[in-house]
């Protein structure tokens, strides 16, 4: 059964971080097209809301190999405004992107290029299986985002970009009625805008369309999104 936080409890819940992957599609033409998944109806939090794949950081996120580090411009940015920031932040956050890309829609993220990692933490076994490593070189950060107070979760959610061509392996059978997401699709922007979405999720599309018109210039600000005395604010990193 759905965790449901009573409101007292839910006022102070502290956010968690967590990360969130927007795959990007920008072949072909009429634009880019982003790939985003229905949430299960029987959820707590957002539930039949279309969200980008994503989630809270794991142990083994800490420790998983990589081809390529985050450029420098995304771990400055991640690790802005944020209270003691932990060894490596960025780095934990976009392999926690990448591994709940994997989790919910079957994609692995990342190259086959220099062969699978020998031993992997747990949670990673599909790229081991698969002869992926992530390669974090390739993602781009788009925003940050605090979920409001009095939510039955709240989560300090990072979101990323990445291109579609680096999808190295594909695992099938990820969706169904019973998992989180039970649907996929690759939709464009304005499509995308008219499904039944989060306000984050839509602010977010904003932000993305705004950061593929500069081509992910490394020196963009970064957005932050959060809520404070019941009024959204917007802010750069």
């Amino acid at each position: 059964m759905p965790f449901k936080a009573s409101p007292a409890k839910a006022a102070r819940l502290r956010p968690r971080d967590a990360a969130t992957m927007i795959v990007l599609d920008r072949r072909g033409r009429g634009g880019p097209k982003v790939l985003m998944g229905r949430r299960n109806a029987r959820l707590a939090f957002m539930p039949g809301q279309f969200v980008f794949p994503g989630g809270r950081i794991e142990l083994g996120d800490r420790t998983m190999p990589v081809a390529g580090a985050l450029p420098d411009y995304a771990e400055a940015a991640l690790a802005r405004q944020v209270s003691r920031p932990p060894h490596h932040l960025g780095r934990a956050l976009a392999l926690a992107a990448i591994r709940e890309t994997y989790e919910e829609t079957g994609l692995l993220l990342g190259t086959t290029e220099h062969g699978g990692p020998e031993t992997v933490p747990a949670g990673w076994e599909a790229f081991a299986a698969h002869g992926v490593l992530p390669d974090l070189e390739a993602l781009h950060v788009v925003a940050r985002a605090i979920t409001p107070p009095k939510r039955v979760r709240r989560f300090d959610t990072r979101f990323f970009a990445v291109d579609r061509t680096m999808v190295a392996a594909e695992e099938p059978g990820r969706v169904s009625a019973d998992t989180e997401f039970t649907e996929l699709a690759w939709v464009r922007l304005d499509a995308a805008r008219k499904l039944d979405l989060p306000y984050i999720t839509r602010a977010i599309l904003d932000e993305l369309e705004a950061q593929i018109a500069v081509d992910f210039a490394p020196h963009r600000p970064i957005p932050f999104h959060y809520e404070r005395y019941g009024r959204r604010e917007r802010v750069f990193l």
